[in-house]
């Protein structure tokens, strides 16, 4: 029997292949470390983040009918998501993103969504068909967005009568995909996920603090936006003010997924009636623990 979804998780589910290494490293650098193999993409790890926090998410996504397609898709299942609106493509491979962390961070990742990219706007159909909405009767619940759909197809999103009505939570994929959320920067609904880089880069300014990022990306037009920056403060703002608060202070262990547990425990937060600074406590803590190494319980 199908699972009724709490949220839909639109955008980048592949394999994220991660190397980790516990001593600094500098480009050209080879040192040992672990690899590891793991179900990701923006909208997976938010998804898998909701669904440890007991919410039932539904991924609209590309997926190929390959053996590694098939493989994520059962590692999905397994994990409560809701797997049946997703795009499974005869002539499409699954996507996977790469990266290297060292102790002093990321260090290099090359993210190829390029299926995703590829089936466009057929990602969305259950949106469109009667099966999670329609155009008379667009989808009213809470829909999360990656970034690293295309620019073309967040323009559609924007204007589109099937999202009229949702919720919107929006993240970019990377800093380098920033610029693409700059089509739904003044959509009515929508709440912006970045951090300082990204805000700079959608203001086209330098910030050097959360606060006046934030600030500036409402001046620009933003419904309502969070701004983190690492272990510094984070601010949310909206139209009416901007409030900050400090993250705990933890030992960095891993980088990768951080942001996208941070959007989905604020969802999860406000889901559960927490007003905006209670939201972004649980969020900042949440995003602490899992950089620290821990699961957010």
């Amino acid at each position: 029997m199908s699972q009724t979804p709490d949220i839909l998780c639109i955008g980048s589910v592949l394999w994220d292949v991660i190397g980790r290494a516990t001593v600094h490293m500098q480009a050209g650098a080879d040192v040992p470390g672990r690899i590891t193999r793991l179900p990701g993409g923006v909208a997976m790890n938010i998804a898998m983040t909701l669904r440890r926090f007991g919410l039932t998410p539904a991924i609209l996504t590309a997926i190929g009918r390959d053996a590694e397609g098939e493989e994520l898709i059962a590692e999905a299942g397994r994990m409560g998501l809701v797997c049946e609106f997703v795009y499974r493509s005869e002539d499409l491979p699954t996507d996977v993103y790469m990266a290297v962390e060292g102790a002093n961070g990321l260090i290099a990742a090359i993210a190829d969504a390029h299926s995703l990219e590829a089936a466009g706007e057929r990602i969305l159909a259950p949106l469109a068909d009667g099966r999670l909405g329609s155009a008379d009767a667009p989808h009213s619940g809470l829909v999360a967005l990656d970034g690293n759909l295309t620019t073309d197809l967040l323009r559609e999103i924007a204007r589109s009568p099937l999202f009229a009505l949702a919720d919107l939570r929006v993240a970019p994929a990377s800093p380098g995909k920033a610029e693409r959320l700059l089509a739904l920067m003044d959509h009515p609904t929508a709440t912006l996920y970045v951090n300082l880089e990204e805000a700079s880069r959608l203001c086209q300014a330098h910030f050097t603090d959360s606060a006046a990022a934030a600030a500036a990306m409402i001046v620009r037009g933003a419904h309502r936006v969070l701004v983190t920056d690492g272990g510094r403060p984070a601010s949310e703002a909206t139209g009416d003010s901007v409030i900050t608060l400090e993250p705990p202070k933890v030992l960095v262990t891993r980088v990768t997924g951080a942001g996208d547990t941070f959007m989905a425990a604020h969802i999860v937060a406000e889901a559960r009636g927490a007003a905006r600074e209670e939201a972004l406590f649980k969020a900042l803590d949440a995003a602490a623990t899992y950089v620290s190494g821990e699961v957010p319980k």
